[in-house]
């Protein structure tokens, strides 16, 4: 079925001219008799030509991906830049691989097998394709440093390019494409899928409920997680650098190039009020292999795959620069609240300000901070805030105990630190809450008490996995509340807001005071259940524009990455993970209660086609934890990448970057309520766990001052100068 698919594309391309397909070098030798010469043979015969086919293997020469590549230059121009790589340059070297193995697929009949196998294996370098290669896939020279670059480059001294910036998104296993290359999945029968939307209000409808002890600080620190590791490459308008709105409603000449718009069926029970049709949404780039290797089309992530504050870094060196101060070690900050003796905010963001902001007037700025989703809700603003505070706070430590050290020492020594505070917290306090000891233990996810962790393995590839980006480290959509709450210091309820107010609005923090509200509140406000009910602000009203009364959705938008990626179905994914799979829907009972297997079976053709978002989230949860066992298997087999495959994991002894075991034991007394108690003005009381809702035995509300939560001893950071007279009486 996937090779007639793939000949019925032919022509579209101008075939590649091939003499005598064993003539040159051959660049990919497949094996197994007459598939490929029978295809050469009926397609030669068509254009009238005759070419002699009797061996058993067919040779891709050289000389046919060079054609292959002449001919897409003609179509595809592509980027040069001088400085930083940005995603949109990348996107034209994706394309034009994408071009070239479609067409040496389609002229040679290539297999599904071929085509995720074999055509990676080709070298490019010794083809044309090298003179447009990106530098940073092919010819990186890494030294062991100290300090992480900003990009990820390095993070893996025999693999620089894993966990960097601009590289694939891993897949845990080969894409399921409409055409094997390309198009975005459909149904295992051969016709489409549902709509996006439909199985977003069939399958999960606003039913609001509570049954954990969660707080919405789980959703917070999350997201900020997510941040760090996610940000697929995709087209943003040219000026304010947001999502293009080029698809509904266009004639297809003049539509982007990228569109994949979701279609909204006419009873729609919300849409249909307004008379919406249709949701924009658009595809994602193709991304350039490392090596500029050939094969389906795969996304890319902008970001790092190693967990290393971006947020507030940044990922290039140019970016992280502008966010300085240029003395102390500081990050830029604005002091709006100085004359009150208030903490800084984070600084305006006047270069692009309607760059996902949505802005009342042109007097009105969001902030700035190292990604650039940091006004996506007003929440994720307080958790950037907190962070970017956390760093100079350390940086001011060090330089008490440090005064010689300049500006540059200051500010890597500080990244450093914050840095291994994120990654602790993230294991210490977020992950036991979401997995449970158990996943946490199968995975190798529990962190060392003390001394050193010696895990690191130079095999592992801390790349960002295509199914944790496009589904299972999406399961914190269920949690999402209506209304954001803020409660005073005192633990009492003020007000809340509802949350599509808060999508890129984040104006709220200009009030003096108001960010330690919404700190308590984060504290203090139950999350959502984790299930299949999703609240309406975000299916039904999300980024909604100033003045309407109806926005986009999530969920569909969920399901449609997913479906665009080529991530395969729900039931593949238990596959992977050694869970039971269904055939048929009787099957699927127990998994999930019988109502919702109803209902995919009022929509979806087959089990298999079930989205893997959508069935990840239905699932039942595992005993102490939040998810159910596939997102679990998922997020965790992440988080494991992420630490073993991280050269600068902060546990790790014997590296340039290793803290001493002094300093480690000072990291270990890292805790969110710490950074809160440390980086708020009003905030004298706080539980031990903020991701968790107050318990006077379990999870007690302290004073900040009382010395239950530890605090970090920065003296174990002490260097005394080598030469003079701290030279003699150094220990």
């Amino acid at each position: 079925m996937l090779q007639m698919q793939l000949f019925s594309a032919i022509v579209q391309y101008q075939p590649i001219e091939l003499n005598n397909a064993n003539d040159g070098e051959c660049a990919l030798l497949l094996s197994g008799p007459g598939r490929s010469s029978q295809f050469d043979y009926t397609f030669n015969l068509l254009r009238g030509t005759s070419l002699d086919y009797n061996g058993q293997q067919t040779c891709i020469t050289y000389d046919a991906v060079n054609a292959a590549y002449l001919e897409a230059r003609k179509r595809i121009p592509i980027a040069q830049p001088h400085g930083d790589w940005k995603g949109e340059d990348v996107a034209t070297v994706g394309e034009l691989l994408l071009d070239v193995s479609l067409n040496l697929a389609r002229t040679y009949g290539l297999s599904y097998e071929d085509i995720e196998k074999g055509l990676p294996l080709i070298d490019t370098s010794k083809t044309l394709i090298r003179e447009v290669c990106p530098p940073y896939l092919s010819n990186v020279e890494c030294r062991a440093g100290k300090y992480r670059r900003y990009d990820g480059l390095c993070t893996n001294l025999e693999h620089p390019t894993w966990g960097a910036t601009h590289t694939p998104f891993t897949r845990l296993m080969g894409p399921l494409f409409a055409d094997g290359m390309s198009e975005p999945r459909i149904s295992v029968t051969g016709r489409n899928l549902p709509l996006s939307r439909v199985v977003s209000r069939t399958m999960h409808p606003d039913e609001g409920f509570h049954d954990h002890a969660g707080t919405v600080m789980i959703i917070a620190w999350g997201q900020f997680i997510d941040h760090d590791y996610t940000l697929t490459g995709s087209p943003l308008d040219p000026f304010n650098r947001n999502d293009p709105e080029e698809c509904c409603g266009r004639p297809p000449h003049l539509k982007h190039p990228y569109c994949n718009e979701i279609p909204i069926p006419d009873d729609d029970y919300f849409y249909s009020l307004f008379n919406v049709k249709c949701i924009n949404f658009i595809r994602s780039f193709p991304a350039a292999r490392p090596g500029c290797r050939l094969g389906s089309r795969v996304p890319f992530n902008t970001l790092t795959g190693v967990l290393d504050a971006n947020t507030v870094y940044g990922v290039t060196e140019h970016f992280a620069r502008k966010l300085r101060e240029g003395h102390g070690g500081l990050l830029r900050m604005n002091p709006a609240f100085a004359e009150y003796g208030l903490k800084d905010l984070l600084p305006l963001k006047l270069d692009i300000p309607d760059e996902g902001c949505t802005r009342p007037n042109s007097t009105m700025f969001c902030f700035e901070a190292g990604e650039i989703r940091v006004n996506e809700q007003l929440v994720l603003t307080c958790m950037h805030t907190l962070m970017a505070r956390e760093h100079n706070r350390v940086a001011r430590e060090l330089a008490q105990v440090n005064p010689h050290w300049d500006d540059e020492t200051l500010f890597q020594e500080a990244r450093r630190i914050n840095i291994a505070i994120i990654q602790h917290i993230t294991y210490n306090e977020f992950l036991p809450i979401l997995l449970g000891k158990e996943v946490m233990e199968k995975f190798g996810l529990l962190l060392e008490k003390h001394g050193y962790w010696g895990g690191y393995d130079p095999n592992v590839n801390p790349n960002v996995i295509d199914a944790f980006a496009a589904a299972a480290y999406r399961f914190g959509h269920s949690l999402l509340p209506t209304a954001v709450e803020r409660w005073s210091k005192a633990h009492k309820f003020i007000a809340s807001k509802r949350l599509s107010d808060l999508i890129r609005r984040p104006y709220d923090l200009y009030r003096a005071g108001v960010l330690d509200e919404y700190i308590m509140g984060l504290m203090n406000q139950v999350a959502q259940a984790m299930d299949d009910s999703i609240t309406q602000e975000v299916t039904n009203h999300l980024f909604k524009k100033v003045g309407a009364r109806f926005g986009m959705d999530l969920v569909s938008f969920n399901m449609q990455r997913g479906r665009e990626f080529g991530i395969p179905g729900y039931m593949e994914f238990r596959k992977f993970c050694g869970l039971p799979t269904s055939d048929n829907w009787d099957d699927m009972f127990g998994t999930m209660p019988n109502d919702t297997v109803a209902k995919y079976a009022s929509i979806f053709e087959h089990p298999a086609d079930i989205d893997l978002w959508s069935g990840g989230v239905c699932e039942r949860s595992l005993p102490g934890s939040m998810l159910g066992p596939t997102f679990a298997c998922i997020i965790a087999t992440q988080f494991s990448y992420s630490r073993r495959g991280d050269r600068f994991w902060y546990e790790l002894p014997n590296q340039p970057s290793s803290f001493t075991l002094e300093q480690l034991e000072e990291i270990r007394k890292a805790r969110l309520a710490r950074v809160i108690c440390d980086n708020t003005d009003l905030i004298d009381t706080v539980q031990m766990y903020p991701m968790v809702l107050p318990d006077h035995e379990i999870n007690p509300r302290v004073p900040c001052r009382s010395g239950i939560i530890p605090s970090m001893d920065f003296s174990k950071w002490a260097e005394f100068p080598s030469s003079g007279f701290f030279g003699s009486i150094r220990k």
